[in-house]
């Protein structure tokens, strides 16, 4: 009995000083992101304020993106590929340096000023992916923890701006590589995310909120077609919009390879584009637009086509921010313009075809499922539930983000990519 007793025991000791070391430094990595993403959230909300009350300052965009691409240079980070380093950090056990936090933080509130099209939960994750690999320089910690920490981190950003902490842990954990999925991760990711959440609410600072989604239709097989077909056209425009955001960058750098004049022709092209336009309503992240289509089930029917157009203009030229809220924006867009021709209410299409989405160009159903739940409640999860499975199954290999790796196969149980762990 002695003898079993006493591995049995030192694991069980093991485990509860490894509860209490994470404990520590989940709630050390939530103070500490909660409080950078309430003043995020702060410095971006009064730099999209102000635009919106001085719409001259898109004139200034090429100004502002000469200023990002010379504070990048001059820290050394002009090779800097955004969330993609974040990512392929986790994965490869790097480190992103501390300096990369003020850079995203000053580029992304500069972009949104002067009417760049981003969002800020992509530049939140690089945020967060610095300040804790900070954290974990502090402490000297070892390889495989300072993985953990940079998804804390991660975490602990994108619940701050969301208000989303499960969707925040899982997203965290499950954007790096997809099909494996670090348990171990959760118990951390969840303490940062619950922290950084109550730490924004503490200093006054609310996370976005979204309109709360009605029942929706009665559960049967006619609607569950239905909701499968408008999961299959979010899962090809998914794939649209990963290939242009990719190929837009590809284009910028191969016919206009100094970082500089790159940046300037972005921004004029930006403005171009907005004069021609005339709306305004594809500058910034465009919150507004998703929340109309989302309460009222109102879009242009090419509202989501000019989105892709204008975030891949923008962040291809080197501007900063995220493609999360874009990737919103177009799903939530494009569901309430198409969802009344497969027979669907126009509010709830929207809402699905934003979830399917989001699935489609990050490759993780689980953190979408569960944002479907943070954001609508639970009443319609098993429709979410079909439109997640259908995006996930039909994006493929394609990603946002390129640092991303696809370790099993969607179609089968395959391993297909023994360098991602």
């Amino acid at each position: 009995m002695k003898e079993r007793f006493g591995p049995a025991g030192r694991a069980a000791l093991e485990s509860i000083l490894a509860t209490l070391r994470w404990l520590g430094l989940g709630l050390l990595v939530g103070v500490v992101t909660g409080l950078a993403g309430a003043a995020f959230s702060k410095c971006v909300g009064l730099a999209t304020e102000f635009r919106l009350g001085h719409t001259w300052t898109l004139y200034l965009l090429p100004a502002a993106g000469l200023i990002i691409v010379f504070i990048y240079r001059a820290a050394g980070m002009e090779n800097d590929s955004g969330t993609n380093q974040i990512i392929a950090s986790v994965r490869g056990g790097t480190r992103p340096p501390l300096r990369l936090a003020p850079l995203i933080f000053a580029a992304t509130a500069l972009t949104h000023l002067c009417g760049g099209s981003a969002g800020r939960e992509g530049a939140a994750l690089q945020i967060g992916g610095a300040l804790s690999s900070g954290i974990d320089d502090l402490f000297h910690l070892k390889e495989d923890t300072s993985r953990t920490m940079i998804q804390c981190g991660m975490a602990g950003l994108f619940a701050a701006l969301f208000g989303t902490p499960l969707t925040a842990a899982v997203f965290a954990m499950e954007v790096v590589s997809v099909g494996i999925f670090q348990y171990s991760a959760l118990f951390p990711c969840m303490v940062s995310a619950l922290t950084a959440l109550r730490v924004t609410q503490l200093v006054g600072v609310e996370a976005e909120e979204f309109p709360t989604l009605a029942l929706g239709p009665e559960f049967g097989l006619p609607v569950l077609f239905q909701v499968g077909a408008l999961a299959v056209l979010a899962a090809m425009l998914s794939i649209v919009f990963c290939v242009l955001m990719h190929e837009a960058a590809h284009l910028y750098q191969k016919y206009l390879p100094n970082q500089y004049v790159r940046v300037l022709a972005g921004g004029a092209l930006v403005i171009l584009l907005t004069v021609i336009e005339g709306s305004g309503d594809y500058n910034g992240a465009g919150t507004q637009t998703i929340m109309l289509a989302l309460d009222a089930g109102q879009a242009v029917p090419w509202a989501f086509a000019l989105k892709m157009l204008f975030t891949a203009v923008t962040l291809g030229a080197g501007y900063r921010g995220g493609e999360i809220v874009p990737t919103f924006f177009v799903g939530a867009t494009f569901g309430a313009a198409v969802s009344p021709l497969l027979g669907l209410d126009p509010v709830f299409g929207a809402a699905v075809a934003m979830i399917a989405m989001f699935c489609g160009v990050v490759n993780c159903p689980m953190a979408s499922l569960l944002l479907s739940v943070e954001l609508f409640g639970g009443g319609n999860i098993l429709f979410f539930g079909m439109a997640c499975a259908v995006s996930y199954l039909l994006s493929g290999k394609f990603s946002l983000y390129s640092a991303q790796k696809i370790a099993y196969s969607k179609l089968e149980r395959k391993f297909i990519d023994e360098n991602a762990h």
